[in-house]
């Protein structure tokens, strides 16, 4: 059973920047890709950034060039969100998961809140 954690979440003002952390704990036999996904309230969970086992990265529209993902080089199972010039929109619980492809593998966490207030 893989267990995900996440952190870093918080209240910013719009235009500020967080830091998300997540850490995959368990028995893990491979190095899988990594993604975040951030559900609002009341819309589904989207796909927000990846990165491959290889350091490839894919953002989604509405975040590119002002959120960045990557992941430590010595526990490859921790990856990072940096998050800058947040805007109101940015408001949501953010995930990340263990990724076969573009499928998600484990259970989810619980996610981190974030609020961007205007």
């Amino acid at each position: 059973q893989v267990q995900l954690v996440e952190s870093g979440g918080g209240l910013v003002q719009a235009g500020g920047s967080l830091r998300l952390s997540c850490a995959a704990s368990g028995i893990i036999f491979v190095v899988n890709a990594m993604g975040w996904y951030r559900q609002a309230p009341g819309k589904q969970r989207e796909l927000v950034a990846r990165i491959s086992k290889g350091g490839d990265t894919y953002y989604a529209d509405s975040v590119k060039g002002r959120f960045t993902i990557s992941r430590n080089n010595n526990n490859k199972n921790t990856v990072y969100l940096q998050m800058n010039s947040l805007k109101p929109d940015d408001t949501a619980v953010y995930y990340c998961n263990r990724l076969l492809g573009m499928t998600p593998l484990s259970s989810w966490g619980q996610g981190t809140q974030v609020t961007v207030s205007s």
